[in-house]
């Protein structure tokens, strides 16, 4: 899960758990402060209606009064009867209400509202005084008082309200945290695969934040890796150029010496010229690295027939892998024209193709397969040797790397080609991968074909 969900979900889910605390304390608290009024206003209701009662009695008798309660009962939905009596508790008028001893006690001992709560029903009993100095006991039964339930259409649309609102608030909270991280990450990515202009600092805005200071440091740290890089770049480049001098040099010597040799020094001389051959060889190579790394140089490029270039290396692969007991055979192949400089594709699919060779076990033959279809060319190089230890296939195009356990300085060359090999795909707006199979090391090249 990224970084900007877990934000975002658990920001939201911390609003949703504070409003739902909100909103069941309130109701719990508004539900016990309108029970309370409630109760007030019965008891208040019912003393006035108490006292009317009374009037009634002493100016319309029993039979007005009996019309009275039954009106009332009529009227007030949540009446189930009404019950007025003497103090001798003996029912004057109204229905007969049961279960009501202790409540007629507590009304005449207080003289205020007294409430008794039944299974489905209260009870509210309050005292009135007749002119003649006789009381009489007002006892009405009421259906008990339902609170409002909780989930409620109003309540379902402040919850879906508060849910919608915190999670606008989370997602532009998370995003204003983890955007800054994201373009950090991406520019650090670009950075890992050799973009060594990759910045960040521009892109975060005025933030003056933790995030900001991180970005300006990674901004520091890149401009000081590249600058590190170029320079390195510039040595190498300037080394080889320098070396060229004192090797032309030395090969004059050398053609002097032969001039005025014997038989005693022609070996010595004939070592001196493979050496200095060899030397030749790697500063080449140095200044082509060098090239296509810094872009120095400009490479002529048009369509390039890769079908015909790959069979014409295979073929001069395979005649010099027959000397070492090894061959090169590639299968029927697709039409693939690529765009590109012809000089650079050849040196980077001879040098993955001479590698192979070098490296598939004697008597086996290494496999070239070339596929093509509207969009890209694909170029498969395997081979059936030992393979390559999986934590050293990243490095396995770095220029001077050598992998200790195969390619020592006896097997093969100074860890140039390959390198060589991805600068000039990269060059075409291709890429080139190894990985392991079962059988040995399998190269990939992908280029894109010509428009």
């Amino acid at each position: 899960m990224s970084l900007f969900l877990k934000i975002f979900l658990w920001f939201w889910l911390a609003i949703g758990l504070i409003a739902g605390a909100i909103m069941v304390v309130n109701w719990s608290t508004s539900s016990e402060s309108l029970a309370r009024q409630r109760r007030a206003f019965v008891g208040e209701a019912t003393a006035n209606t108490a006292e009317t009662a009374i009037q009634i009695y002493n100016g319309e008798g029993v039979a007005g009064l009996q019309k009275f309660l039954q009106r009332q009962v009529e009227r007030r939905r949540r009446f189930n009867a009404i019950g007025f009596y003497d103090e001798d508790r003996e029912l004057i008028a109204g229905s007969e209400i049961k279960d009501i001893d202790d409540l007629v006690e507590r009304a005449f001992a207080s003289g205020n509202p007294e409430f008794k709560r039944l299974e489905m029903s209260v009870l509210v009993a309050k005292t009135a005084t007749a002119a003649d100095g006789k009381k009489y006991l007002y006892v009405v039964e009421r259906r008990r008082f339902q609170g409002p339930p909780f989930f409620t259409t109003r309540l379902l649309l402040q919850i879906l309200s508060v849910m919608l609102i915190g999670g606008l608030v989370c997602y532009a909270l998370a995003r204003y945290l983890t955007s800054p991280i994201e373009k950090l990450r991406s520019a650090t990515k670009a950075l890992s695969v050799g973009n060594f202009e990759s910045r960040v600092g521009t892109q975060i805005g005025g933030r003056k934040d933790e995030l900001a200071s991180l970005a300006k440091d990674f901004d520091d740290m890149a401009d000081q890796i590249e600058s590190l890089i170029d320079s390195e770049k510039r040595l190498t480049q300037d080394i080889s150029h320098e070396l060229r001098s004192p090797l032309a040099r030395m090969n004059v010597a050398l053609e002097l010496a032969r001039s005025k040799s014997n038989e005693q020094t022609v070996p010595l001389l004939d070592r001196l010229e493979k050496e200095s051959e060899r030397l030749n060889d790697l500063i080449s190579q140095l200044l082509t690295l060098s090239k296509l790394e810094t872009g120095a140089a400009t490479f002529e490029k048009s369509e390039v027939d890769l079908t015909k270039l790959v069979a014409e290396i295979v073929a001069d692969a395979d005649f010099e892998a027959k000397s070492m007991d090894r061959g090169v055979e590639m299968a029927s192949p697709d039409m693939a024209i690529v765009y590109g400089n012809e000089n650079l594709i050849r040196s980077a699919v001879e040098n993955v193709l001479r590698n192979a060779s070098r490296y598939t076990a004697k008597g086996t033959k290494v496999e070239v397969k070339l596929t093509s279809d509207l969009h890209t060319a694909k170029l498969e190089i395997r081979d059936f040797g030992a393979g390559v230890p999986d934590e050293e296939l990243e490095k396995l195009f770095k220029p001077f790397y050598r992998i200790s356990q195969a390619r020592d300085r006896k097997s093969g060359g100074v860890g140039l080609g390959l390198a060589i090999a991805e600068q000039a795909i990269r060059n075409h707006d291709g890429e080139i991968v190894a990985k392991n199979t079962d059988e040995g090391l399998l190269v990939t090249i992908k280029m894109p074909v010509a428009a």
